[in-house]
């Protein structure tokens, strides 16, 4: 403002000789006009902020019971049961890597069941048994809902759940183990490991 004020003195008193009193004293008190692009943004106007941050992101993963028991049964029937039925555990994938039309894969295979050890091992194989996942409850944006498979069981891991998904998302559910035993089984306490993952 100061600077304003001191320019307007100097051209009262370089054309002065041709200015009246009343004139000079106009001159030399006229409002200075207020400095622009002193405060605010560069430019004046509004201030733009840009303001940032971000959203965490996490793993797949999967969690099932540690064991499971089917129940028993005679030569020649099938066997039923669920891995929830005695260890009151479901299976829980759990998505927490926040993907835009992410996808994952769900699969089970097993080896062989057996009883016995050496000359009294006893084998019912794999492939007389079946995995359905059954009703698949979920959260979040997932169709796993609907993509559970029934599958004959084998030592190759076969998909047995798949999910188109965005954002984070669970899905569970609680399978259905059926092993048919063969006419000629022996009798006694048979072993299986069944192993899930998912990627």
């Amino acid at each position: 403002m100061r600077a304003s004020l001191r320019l307007a003195a100097s051209l009262a008193i370089v054309i002065g000789t041709g200015l009246t009193a009343t004139a000079a004293s106009a001159a030399t008190n006229a409002p200075a006009t207020p400095a622009r692009g002193l405060a605010g943004s560069p430019g004046g106007g509004d201030p733009d902020t840009t303001v940032t941050f971000s959203v965490n992101v996490g793993g797949l993963t999967m969690t099932a019971p540690a064991s499971a028991d089917l129940g028993s049964g005679d030569p020649g029937t099938t066997i039923t049961g669920t891995l929830a039925g005695t260890s009151g555990q479901n299976v829980v994938v759990t998505d927490l890597r926040a993907t835009l039309g992410g996808t994952w894969t769900a699969t089970a295979s097993s080896t062989d069941w057996t009883t016995g050890t050496g000359a009294t091992l006893s084998t019912i194989p794999v492939a007389d048994a079946t995995y359905d996942p059954g009703t698949i409850t979920v959260t979040g944006t997932s169709n796993a809902a609907t993509e559970g498979h029934i599958i004959t069981l084998s030592g190759t891991p076969q998909d047995v759940v798949t999910a188109t998904v965005t954002g984070n998302n669970t899905a569970t559910w609680d399978p259905t183990i059926a092993v048919a035993v063969p006419d000629a089984a022996v009798g006694g306490a048979y072993t299986a490991t069944l192993t899930q993952s998912v990627a």
